[in-house]
């Protein structure tokens, strides 16, 4: 499992704002946590489950920062992922803990943010 080559994907996909490869990175399954969805949604427990409902969400994201940018500070490797520590155009930086499926794909990801974020 190349961690490096998923969180550069990953990275790639967000500098370009290209949804569809931001999602490729992504289970079909995926369970995520974080506290932007408590904000955007109304869900309490801050997840989303699948797909479709994470892609809803990130097209939020992207709508509500349309100078979104994210610059790595560090790849924290572990066993079946990583987490990935990065700063935002808005100064705010963000960890996001990732477990990869065995098809290379995010399948959990937890995302903590230093300041709140909407």
């Amino acid at each position: 499992m190349d961690l490096r080559a998923h969180a550069d994907a990953w990275l790639t996909a967000w500098r370009a704002r290209d949804l569809d490869a931001i999602m490729a990175c992504y289970a079909d399954d995926v369970d995520f946590a974080a506290s932007t969805v408590t904000r955007r949604w109304g869900r309490p427990d801050g997840r989303l489950h699948g797909r479709a409902e994470l892609r809803r969400h990130f097209e939020r994201g992207l709508e509500l920062a349309p100078g979104l940018t994210f610059t790595e500070e560090a790849l924290l490797p572990g066993p079946g992922g990583y987490a990935l520590l990065y700063r935002r155009e808005n100064g705010n930086r963000v960890l996001d803990v990732v477990e990869l499926n065995e098809n290379g794909q995010a399948a959990r990801v937890r995302a903590y943010y230093e300041q709140p974020q909407r």
